[in-house]
Formats: C-alpha cells, structure tokens, sequence
C-alpha cells in the first residue's frame, strides 16, 4: 500500500507534525486518495430505483453494474478494480436520502454516480454539495445540475430538460403554427422544468397551451388525464412523463380515438421499455429528440461502436433488453466515466473527480448519434447539450431534421 493522504477542496483534512511528516516522507508521484480510493479499487455508490413507479429505469444500473464488470475483467482503471454500490430507492426521495447516506458515511464510496431522478436527486442535492461529494453524472436532465458556482459537487450528464422542451417548442411552432397544445406532465421538479422550456420556448406564444395537466407518481393510471386532455381541444399532446406513465398515456390516447401530434419526452422514447409495452401500433407516429443511437435502427447495422455494444450486451448482460435505449444509456455513460477516471490517473480525490469531470474537451461516444460531442468546462457543468427530432414509424425511430445545439443560452 503506498502512502495515503486525504485531501478536500479547502487542503489536507490531516493536522500537526503527524501530517508534516507523512507529506515530508511522500515520493514524488505518489498516489493520493480521498476515502472510497486506494491502490488497487475504486469505490463508486449508485442509487437507482430497482422498484416502484420507475422501475423501468432499473435496467440502466444493471447496464452500468455490467459495464464495470466488463472494465475489472479487463483489468480496471489505472490498474484499480471498480467497486459498484447500488441501492434501490424506489423513486422516493426519503428513501434516496437515506442510501446517500449509507453510501457517504457507511460505505464511504469515493462518489456518487448516476443516481436516478429529479426529486430524488433535488433530495440530496444539498447534502452531496455540504458533505463536499461528487454527485456525478445525474441521471436527470433538471436544468438546476448545471449549477457549477452555488453546487460544485453536482454535474448533468444528459441534455437538460428546458432545452428540449424549447426544442419541442420550435418544433410546433414551424410545423404547426396555429395548433392548441395540451400538456401531460408530472408533478415534480422535473414536469415543471421541462414545461418551462416549453413556455420559454413558444415566448409569446404560450397562448397556444390551451391545457397543462399534472399526474403524481403515486397515481394508479393517467387514465382520467388523458380524457381532460382531450376534451380540451387540444391537437398537440406534450407528453412529459417517466416510462411506465408515458406508455400509459401513449395507449389511452390511442383507445380514445383522439389523434393529436403526439410529442413524448426524450426520458421516455425507449422502444423496448416504453413503446412496446404501449403498443406499437400505438405509438406509430409519435415524436421526441435522441441523441443516442436507437438499438432498434438497422442503419447501424455494420456500425463498429453498435457492434461493440451487442457483443457487451451478449457477454456481460444477456438478460438485457437490447431494444431498450435505457441500456445503451447506461453503457454511454459509464464509458464517460472511464474517461473521466483515466484522466483522474493516480490522484483519486474528490476535487480531482470533479476536476477532471469539468475537463472533457471533444469527447465522442460511439453509441452517440454523429456529431453529437461531450464538452464541459468549469463553468460549463452540462456535457451533452445536442439533440435531435425523431419520428416512430411503428417498428423503429427515424431521425430528422439537423442535430440542434440546446446549449442554455443559445
């Protein structure tokens, strides 16, 4: 074991002459680690809801667990194991309060990776930031991640929602100019933002929302919602809804006979774990962004990176549903965390994680459509900021249109 020394972003958590001499007798390039490091593993925490309204997600933990096991087969990071801790929290926040804490003060993992949701993040948003660890790559795409002056132990990963729901925005307004939009959405953090950039979006066209309609995760179906949607007179239905409730909306609107423009937001596209269970015949039509490569799209036949990705999904999760854009999801982003690792080298404190997390500069991901690049900087907590529209032709999404920048502020 070479020497350890435990570092914050203030200095040396260690006092007195015993630290003096632990840094006096420290060769030069000696390793230096934060707790959950060492020289042989690297202890990361996850929270994803394996349970509840958004199981749906679980598969991307299983994606990610799978992925590591693949990294430690082929030797590790830097020569260091991957020590995965993943907890189900159900998609309750007080129940995500609770595994933060384990993971932090229990099992003293380095960080927390990929913890799944806006409510449930937003309940341990300030904790992660007071307790000074890395809450990375979130998996929400809540503007507020990006927040890198007042959270700077907090960073995004996924296009954040505002900027889709402008895109969703500009969409209908060039499309259909004179449409009544009606609005699904959930009613939390994350329904709300993206409802945001819908309003911010159509400016002073936010007349054309003629009805927005909440739905709680605890609610049984959207059933009734739906229904009021389309007695409003809407003819754009913005679907703003995690899995299990967009694929009941997508099949409600379908049994009613109402036949709006059907934009499902991009959080619940997945073809195996949302249209397929709403039906395909169903979802034929509907619209969303990607930024990823759809597992189901015969273009990528031939595709070196789709390739690598089934031959992962073959060996290391073969239960996996390879129709799923969850699963490529959590493949694309434990690749970034490799990255974002192998940059890290030897020094594997806190501040260096997210050092070198604020330090991807023109990162391509294979399973990531063509010209979309991963960049963040230290005032730049946002890596992927480009998506593109795509349609649902009944057995596989087709893209559309360019790759649009939603960059905030652009």
């Amino acid at each position: 074991m070479g020497i350890r020394s435990y570092v914050t972003l203030t200095g040396f958590a260690a006092t007195g002459v015993a630290a003096g001499l632990a840094l006096a007798a420290m060769p030069a390039g000696a390793q230096t680690y934060d707790t959950g490091a060492s020289d042989t593993s690297i202890k990361i925490g996850n929270i994803n809801p394996y349970s509840g309204p958004a199981s749906a997600y679980g598969t991307i933990g299983k994606t990610i667990s799978a992925y590591f096991d693949k990294i430690n087969k082929e030797g590790g990071i830097n020569g260091r194991q991957i020590e995965f801790i993943s907890y189900d929290d159900g998609y309750s926040p007080p129940k995500t309060v609770e595994q933060a804490r384990k993971l932090v003060e229990s099992d003293e993992v380095l960080f927390v990776f990929q913890s799944l949701g806006t409510p449930t993040n937003s309940a341990i948003h300030k904790y992660m930031n007071a307790k000074k660890v890395p809450q990375l790559f979130v998996a929400t795409g809540a503007t507020k991640w990006g927040d890198p002056q007042n959270f700077p132990w907090t960073m995004g990963w996924q296009p954040n929602y505002q900027s889709e729901g402008r895109i969703y925005a500009n969409y209908i307004m060039e499309n259909h100019p004179d449409a009544k939009i009606g609005v699904l959405f959930q009613n939390d953090d994350y329904g709300k933002d993206l409802l945001q950039g819908l309003k911010d979006g159509l400016g002073d066209k936010v007349s054309m929302i003629v009805a927005e309609v909440p739905y709680e995760t605890s609610d049984p179906t959207v059933d009734s919602q739906v229904i009021n949607l389309k007695a409003s007179g809407a003819d754009v239905l913005v679907n703003i809804a995690t899995p299990k409730f967009a694929a009941q909306a997508i099949r409600k609107v379908a049994e009613s006979g109402w036949k709006p423009v059907h934009i499902v937001n991009n959080v619940s596209q997945s073809v195996g774990g949302v249209l397929k269970p709403a039906g395909f015949e169903n979802s034929t039509g509907l619209l969303s962004t990607g930024y990823l490569k759809d597992p189901t799209d015969p273009q990528w036949a031939g595709d070196s990176a789709y390739e690598d990705w089934a031959a992962f999904m073959d060996e290391y999760y073969p239960d996996g549903d390879k129709t799923s854009s969850f699963t490529v999801y959590g493949y694309a982003v434990a690749q970034t965390l490799q990255k974002v690792l192998e940059q890290a080298g030897d020094e594997l404190t806190r501040e260096n994680i997210m050092k070198q997390a604020a330090n991807l500069k023109g990162f391509e991901l294979g399973m990531a459509l063509p010209g979309i690049v991963i960049n963040t900087s230290e005032t730049d907590f946002f890596p992927i900021e480009q998506m593109q529209m795509m349609k649902f032709n009944g057995e596989r999404w087709e893209m559309f249109g360019p790759v649009i920048d939603g960059s905030v502020g652009s």
